[in-house]
């Protein structure tokens, strides 16, 4: 009988330290992101190869502090899909992180590598060649605080 006790206790303390946790999900929820600039860097003609500079800026309109983990994104050119991206700082310990602090806004750069291929000539083309180029992403931005992570779908247009 002390067996089932000690177990029911156990149940009870693991429940409320899940229902404390998941306190945060709605804070974290309001995080905003929109796609700020994005910059040729290097043009590779020898690889053909090209290196975006893709700038968020990341907005925490919430009362609680939160670190971004991930940004994985589909990057679009004149609304032609030329690949896939990723800013992450998994590797790093939340206390290295970038801390979003209640109010603030924190721009967050990421490398993007655009190889040509048939799919994406005529926007490889007109992206090295300096020409006006419209840019969206659609992808999803994961924030977390010391004890709740919540994943937030976003689309952003740009120029």
């Amino acid at each position: 009988m002390v067996l089932y006790a000690a177990i029911g206790g156990l149940l009870v303390i693991m429940g409320a330290i899940v229902y404390y946790a998941s306190l945060d999900n709605p804070e974290l929820e309001q995080v905003e992101i929109k796609l700020s600039n994005v910059e040729l860097i290097d043009v590779n003609s020898i690889e053909n190869q090209a290196k975006l500079e893709i700038t968020f800026l990341v907005k925490n309109p919430s009362d609680k502090t939160f670190t971004v983990a991930i940004i994985s994104y589909e990057l679009y050119a004149n609304d032609r899909l030329i690949g896939t991206g990723q800013y992450s700082t998994e590797d790093i310990a939340m206390p290295g992180r970038a801390a979003f602090y209640p109010g603030s806004e924190i721009p967050l750069k990421s490398i993007f590598k655009l190889v040509l291929s048939d799919a994406n000539a005529q926007e490889y083309l007109s992206i090295t060649r300096g020409e006006s180029v419209k840019y969206s992403v659609k992808g999803s931005i994961t924030a977390e605080t010391a004890w709740s992570l919540v994943e937030k779908e976003f689309q952003s247009y740009m120029g």
